[in-house]
């Protein structure tokens, strides 16, 4: 399973770190990210790593304000949020991949997915 942490409030300019830790069942994994949807929209991906490469990709929304890192020795996969904007507001839930590449992910999520946590930013 994947054991989310990290949300909350934030005011506009504000940052957030998200944290996703994989339990010993998810063993083995391609890719991990996140995906948010907000109330009214679709849920769509936020950003994913390559867990062997190190390789990112960013949805463009958030391309220059957020961060995704992975720590192999924990497998846990971190997104720091900067410069957070209202839009910005969403349930965040976590995913990893095992066989999907870094676009498939983006597109269609992982396999694997953690019960989300509440992103919310205003003033």
């Amino acid at each position: 399973q994947l054991v989310e942490s990290g949300g909350g409030s934030a005011q506009p300019g504000g940052s957030l770190r998200l944290s996703c830790a994989a339990t010993e069942d998810v063993s083995v994994t391609r890719c991990m990210g996140w995906f948010r949807q907000a109330p009214g929209k679709e849920r769509g991906g936020v950003a994913c790593i390559s867990t062997g490469g190190g390789d990112t990709m960013y949805a463009g929304a958030v391309k220059g304000r957020f961060t995704i890192s992975h720590d192999k020795a924990s497998n846990t996969v971190y997104l720091q949020m900067d410069n957070l904007q209202p839009e910005d507001t969403a349930m965040y839930q976590c995913m990893a991949e095992r066989f999907s590449g870094l676009n498939v992910f983006m597109e269609y999520g992982g396999s694997w997915r953690g019960p989300g946590t509440q992103v919310t930013v205003s003033s």
